[in-house]
């Protein structure tokens, strides 16, 4: 059987920085960034897939050079600035939304400084499905599972993926823990809700046998330039396991 590792890149938004000092401006890559780096997966020989088209790779019944593309939150910029890009490349990607409909921006993030931003509408949701991308859920409102009630984290959980169903018209195979914060009953919340895969924010890169509920990534930065793009993602700087 063969040493397989995957990278699973982890982004955010893809837009203009916001000024010097802004909180989490790293997350923020720009249009141009982000060309770069898919550019690097193509050269490189590598095709970016979202979680679902990764699974036979995941399973290690295919095998091939291929990277996962993650968009955390579900901002309206991913389609605007990413989509055409993405397209360009012939890539596919995931996008973990909220499901709540009421949510117009990234609010939580508001009382640290974070400028807000539009979120995907469902239309938006419909436009990224028929251009050939995946959804997975990211909890109804972005709550820290770590703080919640058992009870209400498992409605997190579980209602996001059936109002995301509803929404979309296809089943949600995938989540992705709101900050990055869970425990076990967490994982074990997400299997009963019936998903596939759950990501982290653990930085690392998938191995062949990996638990498909507590799934490393590759954060990439707004400063990651294609060099060190390259290197984080495929030469494991950074990688823990490495």
């Amino acid at each position: 059987m063969p040493n397989l590792i995957i990278p699973i890149l982890m982004y955010h938004q893809i837009d203009k920085a916001p000024p010097r000092g802004t909180p989490f401006r790293s997350l923020v890559v720009s249009q141009r960034m982000f060309k770069w780096q898919m550019r690097v997966i193509k050269a490189l020989g590598y095709r970016g897939l979202s979680i679902g088209e990764l699974e036979p790779y995941l399973l290690g019944q295919l095998h091939s050079k291929v990277v996962g593309i993650t968009f955390d939150d579900g901002f309206r910029n991913v389609i605007d600035f990413g989509l055409p890009i993405l397209q360009e490349m012939g890539f596919t990607a995931t996008a973990y939304v909220l499901s709540s409909r009421s949510l117009k921006e990234n609010s939580w993030d508001a009382a640290i400084g974070v400028p807000q931003k539009p979120l995907m509408t469902s239309r938006c949701i419909h436009e990224w499905i028929s251009a050939g991308m995946e959804i997975g859920a990211h909890s109804i409102s972005h709550q820290d599972l770590t703080l919640l009630s058992n009870q209400e984290a498992f409605r997190q959980i579980s209602v996001s993926k059936s109002e995301l169903a509803e929404i979309t018209g296809g089943e949600i195979r995938h989540f992705c823990y709101p900050y990055g914060r869970f425990n076990g009953d967490h994982i074990t919340m997400v299997r009963e809700a019936g998903y596939q895969t759950a990501t982290t924010v653990e930085p690392g890169r998938f191995r062949l046998g990996d638990d498909w509920l507590q799934m490393p990534r590759v954060m990439v930065a707004r400063t990651h330039h294609p060099l060190l793009f390259a290197l984080k993602a495929f030469a494991g700087r950074g990688d823990p396991r490495r």
